[in-house]
């Protein structure tokens, strides 16, 4: 990728430039012809176009039964649209779950030879892959079989290319799904076949620097993160001033503290008073209604952070029956559930009266006690680590209240709670401003890694020279 195609932060260009303007780093083909084919526009007059159906054979995919121990954890491996989902790179070879040969033969699954092309077609549409060895599919995909030498490569990006239009030919109000007929009748543009040969190794090369570029910044990400994680828990476990007297706190996961610091239960940081460190209610799925008094759940706390999903919602009448305690904004909420376990955040203002679900504790905090320290403090990488190494067991990491509750943990003087929160505040805004950066640097890279497939592959840039 020279230096035309990028911006001054090594971002590749976008827009026009990907398609030959702005310093036109690609060429378009000298002549051009309506494809008649919404979705590919205008295509290099030599290109054809040909129904999938005359590319491939469309295979069905079917699921052995469930219950039959015989039918499973075989040899034949056997895709679902999550074995694509979860890919990284072109190629499956290997799946979630395998079939035995008694589980093939007791449905209409079809094992296909490597190098066929595996889409999902069902939940969602458009996940795909290239079988790296023979295998098989669930219902949610259907395998494409070549029916000639044609460039595999090509059509995976073609595929690629076009999963808007297959996403659009679903079908369904359960669930969407593309129709086998369907399928096979979309129309798709066909080069000669050195051509496809030529713009499948431009894109191997091309999308190969992207997303080493995008691996790069993901890992900056998570440098950054760790960045994070580390200042507020030296913040919160050693103070701000680095001259400060130190003490043994006598507590596993904390270490040393400032010796003037004290170390409380976690219920005593809650003022005194009737249900100031309490868990939430338990509302069952009846009592769940549109609107009314916001109900927050385990999802809605993040460590650290309050995440706006999944809204549910109850009516004063069952507020009163169900004595629920109301969440007020600045509460600290604390999770009892994994993942991971302890999280804690502060309640929002969500212009509505809240409460919890009974899996999140309600702290409401003393008179010396601020608030967003707390959080801090429950948001140290050692703290969390401690609590789910001690609560694991069943089918999910819990704590009791009880438990949660005499858990010690540090108390610094009030002033010193607000001038860490206000420190951390600051530093991690900072980092997360960095980190929303590269985040955004990242879609970018993804569209433009889209836009130069979908380019490739339509023909309307011309790359044979890319490669000669």
């Amino acid at each position: 990728m020279n230096e035309q195609m990028t911006q001054p932060d090594g971002t590749p260009r976008l827009g026009a430039d990907v398609l030959g303007g702005g310093q036109r780093r690609f060429k378009p083909y000298p002549a051009y012809k309506d494809s008649r084919v919404e979705w590919l526009g205008e295509i290099p007059a030599h290109w054809e176009v040909k129904r999938l159906k005359g590319i491939f054979r469309v295979v069905n995919g079917s699921t052995p039964a469930s219950g039959e121990p015989s039918f499973w954890d075989g040899d034949i491996p056997w895709v679902t649209p999550e074995d694509l989902g979860d890919l990284v790179g072109a190629t499956i070879a290997t799946t979630r779950r395998n079939i035995t040969a008694a589980g093939y033969r007791s449905c209409g699954t079809t094992v296909v030879p490597a190098g066929s092309l595996v889409l999902s077609t069902r939940s969602p549409i458009g996940h795909l892959a290239i079988a790296g060895v023979d295998l098989c599919t669930n219902q949610g995909c259907r395998s494409l079989v070549f029916r000639d030498s044609a460039s595999r490569e090509f059509h995976y990006y073609e595929l690629l290319a076009a999963r808007p239009e297959l996403e659009s030919l679903g079908q369904g109000s359960t669930f969407r799904e593309l129709a086998k007929g369907t399928l096979e009748n979309v129309e798709l543009a066909v080069p000669p076949e050195p051509e496809q040969r030529a713009i499948a190794a431009f894109l191997d090369r091309e999308t190969a620097k992207i997303d080493a570029l995008v691996a790069k910044k993901e890992r900056l990400i998570e440098l950054l993160q760790e960045k994070r994680t580390a200042l507020i828990t030296r913040a919160v476990t050693k103070g701000l001033d680095p001259t400060a007297p130190m003490k043994d706190s006598g507590i596993e996961w904390l270490g040393e503290i400032p010796a003037h610091w004290e170390v409380k239960p976690i219920r005593a940081l809650a003022r005194p008073g009737y249900k100031t460190f309490t868990d939430g209610d338990w509302i069952e799925l009846p009592f769940i209604r549109d609107e009314g008094i916001r109900l927050i759940q385990t999802g809605n706390v993040g460590i650290g952070e309050y995440k706006e999903q999944g809204f549910r919602y109850i009516d004063e009448e069952t507020f009163r029956a169900f004595h629920c305690t109301e969440v007020f904004p600045g509460d600290v909420l604390i999770c009892r559930l994994a993942d991971p376990v302890g999280r804690a955040c502060l309640a929002p203002d969500l212009g509505c009266r809240m409460i919890t679900s009974v899996d999140v504790c309600i702290l409401k905090p003393a008179s010396d006690v601020h608030a967003a320290f707390v959080v801090y403090a429950l948001s140290s990488s050692e703290y969390l680590a401690w609590l789910s190494g001690i609560c694991r067991g069943g089918t999910r990491d819990r704590v009791s209240r009880s438990m949660l509750g005499e858990i010690q943990v540090q108390k610094p003087p009030l002033h010193e709670q607000r001038a860490i929160a206000a420190f951390l505040d600051r530093e991690t805004a900072k980092i997360d401003a960095l980190i929303a950066k590269v985040r955004e640097a990242i879609e970018r890279l993804k569209e433009y890694r889209t836009a130069l497939i979908s380019a490739a592959v339509t023909g309307k840039i011309d790359v044979r020279e890319e490669t000669a």
